[in-house]
């Protein structure tokens, strides 16, 4: 069996983007065809073309 690789772990809690903005990160998950470590999260601010509450998933080497 192929060993999974969650790095880099990106430990769940409020983070807040360079521009200003606040996440919070639920938890990582992993792409299920690649295994690429994937981070999940959802905005702290509502914008008027998202649903408040909705959930993101980014690559983790992206999020960072």
């Amino acid at each position: 069996m192929e060993s999974i690789n969650l790095s880099p772990v990106i430990p769940p809690g409020r983070y807040r983007h360079y521009k200003g903005k606040e996440y919070e990160v639920l938890g990582m998950a992993l792409h299920s065809k690649t295994l690429e470590p994937i981070v999940v999260y959802k905005p702290l601010y509502n914008t008027p073309d998202v649903p408040p509450g909705a959930l993101w998933v980014r690559p983790a080497a992206m999020f960072l």
